[in-house]
């Protein structure tokens, strides 16, 4: 089992073209393909997530 509690964006549609975030550990945001699930997780500092999540607004 993952230690990561990942979690699709309300944006995703059915056939899984979204991202999945999990914020449920500390010092980690972790980032994953939906239509992949087994595959690479991008794990980042929380700042960096928010300031990435910042420029796109």
């Amino acid at each position: 089992m993952s230690e990561f509690e990942f979690r699709k964006s309300s944006y995703s549609h059915v056939e899984n073209d979204c991202v999945e975030v999990a914020r449920n550990l500390r010092h980690t945001v972790a980032v994953r393909d939906s239509k992949t699930p087994d595959g690479p997780i991008l794990r980042l500092a929380p700042q960096t997530w928010t300031e990435f999540t910042a420029s796109l607004r």
